[in-house]
């Protein structure tokens, strides 16, 4: 166990936001129907957009990283994404709607001190992130280091979640859960409703059989909601989570990450302010 694992978690309460909020801002999904993706809905886009630093990967490889989602829903994705537009573009368009969303959101703004201290504090994180078996975070990692601070702020934050994500996948196998068992022992802590998994692509057969599963192990009652042992495999796959992505604040340390925290705190509250970003996030701790 680390010293202080809670500093990952109010890391990533901190910063998600000003990541994540690429996944709903306009700004992105002008670029993205610039490439030709179909914007009506958000997942043309998000396959590609995440999937990218990956290269040409095809369906399996994608479902493995991202984990939560439905196989056949990733099929329906990927590898179409690369016919409408291959990685490379995609990449160089990612970096230009991360540019778009920033200027929309902070104005005169992005030229502040206060963000080129927080970029170059991310960063220092970044750079000490282990990506040892942590496939999403190694692609981002390998991807060049942009020029503008706005922009090595959200590439930095970038490789830090998707290092706390990989890192959750690894606790839910420790766990013994399996995708869908994932967001169905979630769902049953009352972290978001059962409707807002949705969008992850499982039927309601398949949905029901994991809880199935899950209930024979002692884990959920009928009703589907988490059995006291249920929390307590919950809570151990948040405080592993929390253990595996402790590295980079670690390394950091309390001071710098508390100095991170409030130079991003403007950001943030021009983030919520937008009215973009859910009121939960779909799989909870990990990764949006």
């Amino acid at each position: 166990m680390t010293e202080n694992p809670g500093l990952a978690r109010q890391a990533w309460h901190q910063l998600e936001p000003v990541h994540a909020l690429f996944w709903y801002s306009p700004d992105v999904f002008a670029e993205a129907e610039a490439l030709g993706y179909k914007v009506d809905t958000r997942w043309p886009s998000y396959f590609a957009w995440r999937a990218a630093p990956l290269g040409a990967a095809g369906p399996e490889a994608v479902s493995a990283a991202f984990y939560s989602f439905s196989p056949r829903m990733v099929a329906e994705h990927v590898p179409a994404a690369w016919t409408v537009a291959p990685p490379e573009r995609v990449l160089k368009a990612r970096t230009r709607a991360v540019d778009r969303m920033y200027r929309a959101l902070l104005g005169d703004g992005i030229d502040a001190p206060d963000i080129a201290e927080a970029t170059d504090l991310a960063r220092t994180a970044a750079e000490a992130a282990s990506t040892a078996g942590r496939p999403l975070a190694a692609a981002n990692a390998d991807l060049p280091w942009p020029d503008e601070p706005h922009l090595v702020l959200w590439h930095a934050i970038g490789i830090l979640r998707e290092q706390r994500g990989d890192g959750h996948v690894a606790a839910l196998l420790t766990a013994g859960l399996d995708p869908a068992e994932a967001l169905v022992s979630f769902a049953a802590i009352g972290a978001a409703p059962v409707e807002t998994f949705a969008s992850r692509g499982w039927t309601d057969d398949e949905w029901a059989a994991a809880r199935d599963r899950l209930a024979s192990r002692g884990l959920v009652n009928a009703d589907g909601t988490a059995t006291g042992r249920g929390r307590e495999l919950r809570d151990s796959v948040e405080r592993m989570t929390d253990d595996l992505a402790h590295e980079p604040w670690r390394t950091l340390g309390a001071e710098k990450t508390d100095r991170l925290a409030q130079l991003t705190m403007p950001i943030l509250v021009k983030v919520l302010e937008t009215g973009l970003m859910p009121a939960q996030n779909t799989l909870g701790i990990g990764r949006v």
